[in-house]
């Protein structure tokens, strides 16, 4: 899974119905395809806010689409991480 072209996305949002949908219809207007989600509630939130990891490819166009997700309304934070030790290059075994 150690694909140069792979960047991950974690998003802290507004835990609530459409929030997920709302920011894949964003990445799907763009034409930019998603290559991987997880959402977990944050243990201990009392206002109800959730972690999303998006594992994306085309890191050229990221930069721009980091900016338009952060305008979502739900969107609290959208930071940028290394793919060593990720959610998805520890999970990758399930999905071979």
């Amino acid at each position: 899974m150690s694909n140069e072209n792979q960047s991950l996305l974690k998003l802290i949002v507004n835990n609530h119905p459409g929030v997920l949908s709302h920011i894949c219809g964003l990445f799907a207007r763009r034409s930019y395809n998603l290559e991987g989600v997880m959402i977990r509630p944050i243990a201990g939130s009392s206002s109800h806010k959730s972690c999303v990891w998006l594992l994306v490819n085309e890191v050229e166009k990221l930069p721009q689409l980091i900016r338009q997700t952060e305008k979502l309304i739900d969107v609290i934070t959208v930071e940028q991480h290394d793919m060593k030790e990720s959610i998805f290059e520890k999970t990758e075994q399930f999905f071979i």
